[in-house]
This record gives structure tokens, C-alpha cells and sequence, in this order.
């Protein structure tokens, strides 16, 4: 009786040492940027024996930050904007603030494209008015920043021929079956979305500039000025000014300091293989793991950050 005691005892323990942590990431669509990078963030946490890391392709920002909530994903990429909202309970989030929302790292930065076919004519945004226009599926992050910038502009969306409420993955077809004459996408550039689009017909990215754009960066302090290189599509031959967040990975305080801790380590100790691992991560530096959080930090990726004299 002694001996087989001793045996469950031994064989509790050994599954005990050998449990692994299972963690999730909400991403985005396939063809877009959180995907992809969310599996390469999960090939460097499963070099820990201790943890299992997947990816789930979700609708995005604004799905994410709610089931990170609801504890139905462990982590989610959220544009910084809507991780401000949801914090605060500004904008779509007016009255619902959750201040149990967690930053844990940024990731890159992610930039206003607004993509249209060459055949539409459409050169600025003012143009898209009495065009069939994709503004975004509703709840998007996609969706919060297109209605912002066309309002900043002016245009009234029931201007529009067609309000498009696809998601970004499935706009490049769209696209080229003329149901949409644009569409925006806020993410990390290149994207293989933009380079489909690109090399079924010919597009453009139209510049998201101007006064009116200026005084909407002073009022809303997390979108900042960027530009989209030339070269990077097909056809398009200008730099592209426009605005831009940080993606931002994000959860809730309540996962643990072991989960978090992994995940940002697996960053921050391999760092110069994350960069190699998508285009978007390739100017990205230590410091800017830190830069561009709208929410608090988990205590658990501030201890990190400490550790590696990236914070003080």
C-alpha cells in the first residue's frame, strides 16, 4: 500500500512538473499583420517547455480588448486608440470603461491606409463621396478610426453610394470585383491585404493630411503623423502621408505574472530574432516596446522591462 502510495505520489508530481501553461492570442484576419506576427510571438514563447502559445484569428481590435475582458483570450492585439477608449470609456465605449485592461507590449507601428482602385478616380479623400466605400466592419478599430478621420474631413458617410462593412480580409476581393471602389485598413506595412489588392489591379493610397487632420491629432494625442514608403505595393509610386497608432498587445490585470512574464521575455531575450520574423517589426527597437501604451502596464511586463534597463 506504501509502494503504490509512493507511486501516485511520484506520477502527481511528474504531471505537476510537466503541465503547461496554455495561452491564447487574438490576432486578425489572416492576410493582415496581427496574424502573423501573433504566431511569431507564440514560436518564441514555445521555446518554454512550460508553455503552450496559439493564435486565433479574430474580428480584430475592438473583439480582442472585450474577450481579453471576458477572459475568453489570454492576450489580444488592439490598436492603441481603442485600448485608450476601452480604458477610459471614450467613443464607441462611451460608459462602458474597463479598467481592468492590461498593456503587456507594443508591438509596431500601424498606419492609415486608405486604399482605392485607380478606375474609381478617386485622388483624396473628399473624392470617395458618392463612391461605394468600405469604412470598416462595424466595432472595428478599422471601423472607430475611418469615421473619425472622415469626420475630421467632412464627409458624411450617408454621402456615400455604398457604406462597405466588409472586414479588411476580404476587401482586396471586393476590391477587384468592383462591389467597393476603396476601402482603409489601419495595420502594420507591408501587409500581404494591401499587396493582393496591389497585384490584382492597379490602386492607390490616398494621403490623410491637412489642417483638419492636424487639429484631430491635437484632440486625440494617440494618433500621431506617419508615411507609408513608396515602392512598397505595386503601382504605387509616392511616399503616402497619413496617421497611424501602435498595435499594442493587451490583457487583463488578472492574468497571471508567470503568463505575462513569459510572454515578454520571449520578446525581450530574443529580440534580434523577433525583428527578422515579419517586415513590419523590422524598425522596431527596445525602447519602442514601451512607447505608445494607453493603458497601464501589467506590473508583471514592467518588472520585465525593468530587468532588461529598457524602463527605469
Amino acid at each position: 500500500m506504501k509502494k503504490s502510495s509512493l507511486i501516485l505520489s511520484g506520477l502527481l508530481l511528474a504531471s505537476t512538473l510537466g503541465a503547461k501553461e496554455f495561452v491564447s492570442i487574438g490576432t486578425g484576419g489572416m492576410t493582415g499583420t496581427y496574424y502573423p506576427i501573433g504566431g511569431a510571438i507564440c514560436r518564441l514563447v514555445n521555446k518554454d517547455p512550460n508553455m503552450k502559445c496559439s493564435v486565433q484569428s479574430t474580428g480584430g481590435s475592438v473583439y480582442n480588448v472585450n474577450n481579453v475582458l471576458k477572459k475568453e483570450l489570454t492576450f489580444g492585439f488592439s490598436q492603441s486608440d481603442v485600448v485608450f477608449d476601452k480604458y477610459n470609456g471614450k467613443g464607441k465605449f462611451d460608459g462602458a470603461a474597463d479598467t481592468n485592461l492590461r498593456a503587456v507590449v507594443s508591438i509596431y507601428p500601424e498606419l492609415l491606409a486608405f486604399v482605392v482602385s485607380k478606375d474609381s478616380g478617386i485622388k483624396d479623400i473628399t473624392g470617395i463621396v458618392g463612391k461605394k466605400f468600405n469604412v470598416g466592419n462595424p466595432g472595428s478599430g478599422n471601423e472607430l478610426t475611418t469615421l473619425e478621420v472622415l469626420k475630421a474631413k467632412g464627409v458624411d458617410v450617408n454621402s456615400l453610394a455604398h457604406r462597405g462593412v466588409l472586414t479588411a480580409q476580404e476587401c482586396p476581393h471586393a476590391l477587384k470585383d468592383k462591389k467597393i471602389d476603396g476601402y482603409t485598413y489601419m495595420v502594420g506595412h507591408p501587409t500581404a491585404n494591401i499587396t493582393d489588392a496591389a497585384n490584382s489591379l492597379p490602386i492607390d493610397i490616398l494621403n490623410v493630411d491637412g489642417p483638419e487632420i492636424d487639429k484631430m491629432l491635437a484632440d486625440f494625442p494617440y494618433f500621431a503623423k506617419g508615411v507609408i514608403p513608396k515602392g512598397l505595393y505595386e503601382g504605387v509610386d509616392h511616399d503616402t502621408n497619413t496617421i497611424g497608432v501602435k498595435a499594442v498587445l493587451v490583457a487583463d490585470k488578472s492574468v497571471s505574472d508567470a503568463v505575462v512574464k513569459a510572454v515578454v521575455k520571449a520578446i525581450v531575450d530574443n529580440f534580434d530574432e523577433y525583428k527578422t520574423l515579419h517586415p513590419a517589426l523590422g524598425a522596431i527597437t527596445k525602447e519602442s516596446l514601451v512607447e505608445g501604451l494607453s493603458a497601464p502596464l501589467h506590473p508583471a511586463a514592467e518588472a520585465v522591462f525593468k530587468e532588461a534597463g529598457i524602463l527605469k
